[in-house]
């Protein structure tokens, strides 16, 4: 071997660790991160509250309308027969239910034509649904517009990155680069992260909307049979 590489060899000072000695990890705040997505990751967190609120107080609203009293409608065939309309209406209006809400409607109709009686249930039907239903668009807009709003910034990251390697012509600097890219990232992530969460709650409060509906079309069709019973 050559003397003077060896002599050069022997001059060089190696930075390795002593034995025992442990390397510090850098570590990063969460929040800190997050930040790193620059101005897009603001109207994602607004967009997270508004799903995340809409969920709970949905949820709250559907889990009581699904309850339903299955003496509700025995009672009200017997004020019914017995003629107690009266009695009959203040029972519905005691209950803060859809279903109650509906039968009044047709409990007040008595007399007239089924048809009109009918009719007149669908109605108040329609708007109790669509009294369920709210905020279900918003939240659906959510998980569809999280997702985009994310891509937006991935190009708006990407943008910067390359902006910044056009400047900084022959000496590129990793460290340039890093803002555009952590932005392109982490937005993208942040996307993703509210677009699924959002539409995964969607889709719990569609199903409970539907139980709910399902419930309501069974208790009109149960009252409907108790103003048949009369003509029998």
């Amino acid at each position: 071997m050559n003397p003077f590489l060896m002599i050069q060899a022997a001059g060089q000072v190696v930075d390795a660790p002593l034995e025992g000695e442990e390397l510090a990890e850098k570590s990063i705040d969460l929040i800190e991160l997050t930040m790193m997505g620059g101005w897009i990751m603001y109207p994602l967190l607004f967009m997270s509250v508004i799903a995340i609120y809409i969920f709970i107080e949905r949820y709250i609203v559907l889990r009581r309308a699904s309850n339903i009293d299955t003496t509700f409608i025995n009672r009200i065939r017997d004020y019914i027969h017995d003629g107690k309309i009266d009695s009959a209406l203040a029972l519905c209006r005691s209950n803060n239910h859809p279903v109650s809400r509906m039968i009044e409607k047709g409990v007040s109709r008595i007399g007239r034509p089924l048809s009109d009686v009918n009719a007149a249930i669908e109605n108040v039907g329609n708007l109790e649904v669509a009294s369920l239903e709210k905020g279900l668009t918003t939240l659906a807009s959510i998980a569809g517009g999280a997702p985009m709003l994310g891509f937006l910034g991935t190009v708006i990251g990407m943008v910067i990155s390359f902006w910044e390697m056009a400047n900084s012509g022959a000496n590129i600097v990793i460290s340039q680069l890093a803002g555009g890219i952590y932005t392109a990232l982490i937005t993208t992530v942040g996307g993703l992260i509210v677009g699924i969460l959002a539409y995964f709650a969607y889709n719990i409060l569609v199903s409970r909307v539907q139980k709910v509906v399902f419930n309501m079309e069974a208790q009109t069709m149960e009252f409907m049979d108790v103003l048949y019973e009369p003509a029998r």
